[in-house]
């Protein structure tokens, strides 16, 4: 009879476990995550993004991850730069050798990327940027976004005003004066596209239409010819810093208005705006996919309410914050039905989690109305369509900044608030 001594059986059971080991071993899912977290976009809403993708992540992974799957973000600071955004892509995809790109705050950064990314046949999956240039036209094949997009942001704007014209600001469709000012990269451009179309089909009399650098440090030219034109309404799109240059311009030069309506980006960060304007952000629109913890729960998938309030408490733990910003619920919002949605079924029904995979899996996604924490449902446009990759299902609401507090003001269904329209008497600017 063969005997083994203890230092035998125990090296026996060593090289047992280490043929184990590896077979047994939880695999990766290898996720380069690009935000701005630094420079003017990353107050505008970017860290914000960010902090809401991460808490997704840790989420799924406290669940133990996707079908044997951990996701493992490798982050990545854009610097709110062009160029870096790029080489940060590219050195993801090529030197840390991740499975998949995730994020994108800027569109001015997202419409190049998106390119690249297709052309090299490597999966991106964008979280946040809004410019309907990155799709249009494109006939993508690997890149998705669950995101509204930039057209929406503008037609609804102008929606809005029509709906309330006669019944708020006493006035019919046609006789209300619209200026449409906006930064001039793809995320303004396409906005103010949206604007100006719909605005104009609504009947809308368009007094000014301008666009100007995002980094620009003097808009007083620009508030010298609004107080020319004389607008009703002020549709405005742009980022943090310039959002503020403008609001203080107006406000020295004494620029007086009915409504003014932003679009995203810096006008969805309600602390920011407070903390600098205080009272005198009051009654601010901003159009932007709604925070989800404004939505109520029996509107959506059951237990969807459950998920957003763990996001919210998570989210005000990390960042002290006490209001939570749209952007964090885009954040968590597209990486929560990725990870619960599209990748389980890419493992699952197309063997894996290459670009190939993800892509036949993101085309089968078919979430309806309520099935998501911000309300709208997901069907991404197949290709040959115009917009091939974008989220068909995706909608976003106008909200309202009341005593600090975000309130949702249209569509009718959703709404929270009777909007207050126009500025009440006594407020810094209204007319």
């Amino acid at each position: 009879m063969l005997k083994l001594t203890t230092g035998a059986l125990a090296l026996g059971l060593a090289a047992l476990l280490g043929a184990a080991g590896p077979a047994a071993a939880q695999k990766e899912i290898k996720i380069g995550v690009i935000y701005d977290l630094t420079g003017p976009f990353a107050a505008g809403g970017s860290k914000a993004a960010a902090v809401g993708t991460q808490i997704a992540i840790d989420m799924i992974n406290e669940k133990g991850g996707v079908e044997g799957y951990k996701v493992v973000p490798v982050n990545a600071d854009a610097q709110s730069k062009g160029d870096v955004a790029i080489n940060e892509a590219e050195r993801l995809l090529n030197d840390a050798k991740v499975d998949m790109l995730m994020g994108v705050f800027s569109s001015a950064h997202c419409v190049p990327m998106a390119a690249k990314v297709d052309a090299a046949k490597k999966f991106m999956w964008a979280n946040v940027c809004v410019a309907s240039a990155v799709f249009k036209d494109k006939n993508l094949k690997y890149v998705f976004r669950g995101q509204v997009h930039s057209d929406q942001f503008g037609e609804a704007s102008c929606q809005f005003i029509a709906d309330n014209a006669k019944s708020k600001l006493g006035m019919d469709v046609k006789d209300v004066r619209v200026a449409i000012i906006h930064e001039d990269g793809p995320y303004g451009a396409g906005v103010a596209k949206g604007n100006k179309e719909k605005c104009e089909s609504l009947g809308m009399k368009i007094v000014h239409e301008e666009g100007y650098a995002a980094t620009s440090t003097d808009l007083s030219a620009l508030v010298t010819k609004l107080r020319r034109a004389s607008p009703d309404v002020i549709l405005h799109t742009g980022y943090n810093p310039d959002i503020t240059l403008f609001l203080r311009q107006s406000k020295d030069a004494g620029l007086k208005w009915k409504a003014l309506i932003g679009h995203g980006a810096g006008y969805g960060q309600i602390d920011k705006l407070m903390a600098t304007f205080g009272k005198d952000a009051d009654y601010i629109y901003n159009v932007d996919p709604v925070a989800a913890q404004l939505l109520d729960p029996k509107t959506l998938k059951p237990g969807l309410g459950d998920i957003t309030a763990e996001m919210v408490k998570r989210y005000k733990a990390q960042t002290g914050a006490s209001e939570v910003p749209p952007h964090a619920s885009m954040g968590f919002n597209q990486s929560w039905y990725f990870f619960t949605d599209v990748l389980p079924r890419a493992i699952k029904t197309h063997g894996g989690i290459d670009p190939e995979a993800l892509r036949k899996a993101a085309l089968e996604t078919d979430i309806p109305e309520g099935g998501t924490i911000q309300g709208y449902g997901v069907k991404f446009n197949p290709p040959g369509h115009p917009m091939a990759g974008q989220n068909a299902r995706s909608s976003p609401v106008v909200m309202q900044y009341i005593g600090g507090e975000t309130k949702i003001a249209w569509p009718t269904a959703l709404k929270t608030i009777d909007p207050v329209l126009p500025l009440p008497k006594g407020h810094t600017y209204a007319r």
